[in-house]
C-alpha cells in the first residue's frame, strides 16, 4: 500500500506541460484509486511502469535501447517491483538494469505515456508510464542487458530511426 500511496503522490504533485499530460494524469490517478495495485504487473489489463530518457549534462547525446521483444529502439524503463521504494527508484534501477551505467542522476517526472504493450494474458495491454529525466555522463560505456540487443548514446542530430513518443521524450528531457 505504501507504494501505491507514493505513486499517488508523484501524480498528484506534478503539474503537467500541457492538456493532454493533465488528462493523462488524472486517468493515472483515476486508476490508481480504482486498483490499489494499479502499479503493479499484476493489475491485468494497464499498470504503471517507470521510464527514463537518459541524457548528457550538456543535453546534446541520449543513450537508446534497442528493445529485444519489440525490435524499436526506446528509452530505459520497466515494470515497478515490490522492493521499489518509490517511482523514482524504479526508474533509476530500470535505468541501471538496461544500460549498465553506473553513475546516473535521477532527475523530475518529464511525462506521461500510455500505449499498448504485449504484457500479460489480456489483450489489450497498456502501461501507464511515468517518464523521469536522467542524466549520465556519455563517457560511461554502455552494457547490453538480456531485455535488449543494442544500447547507445547517440548525438541528437544522429538519433536512430524513433518514434513520435521517443522524439517527444528527448524533447522534454532537453527543455529541462
Amino acid at each position: 500500500m505504501e507504494l501505491a500511496a507514493g505513486c499517488r503522490a508523484v501524480l498528484a504533485a506534478w503539474r503537467p506541460p500541457d492538456e493532454d499530460q493533465e488528462r493523462l494524469r488524472t486517468a493515472y490517478l483515476d486508476h490508481l484509486r480504482r486498483h490499489p495495485d494499479g502499479w503493479s504487473r499484476d493489475c491485468v489489463g494497464e499498470h504503471l511502469t517507470a521510464s527514463s530518457m537518459i541524457i548528457s549534462p550538456e543535453r546534446d547525446r541520449v543513450l537508446l535501447t534497442l528493445h529485444r521483444k519489440l525490435g524499436r529502439w526506446l528509452q530505459t524503463g520497466g515494470h515497478i517491483e515490490t522492493a521499489d521504494p518509490d517511482l523514482g527508484s524504479a526508474a533509476l534501477r530500470e535505468a541501471a538494469e538496461e544500460s549498465g551505467l553506473a553513475e546516473l542522476t535521477l532527475g523530475p517526472v518529464l511525462r506521461l505515456s500510455r500505449h499498448e504493450v504485449p504484457c500479460g494474458p489480456v489483450r489489450p495491454a497498456y502501461h501507464l508510464d511515468v517518464q523521469y529525466l536522467i542524466t549520465a555522463d556519455p563517457a560511461q560505456p554502455p552494457v547490453v542487458s538480456s531485455e535488449s540487443t543494442d544500447v547507445q548514446w547517440f548525438s541528437l542530430d544522429r538519433l536512430p530511426a524513433i518514434d513520435r513518443t521517443v522524439r517527444e521524450l528527448i524533447a522534454a528531457a532537453r527543455r529541462c
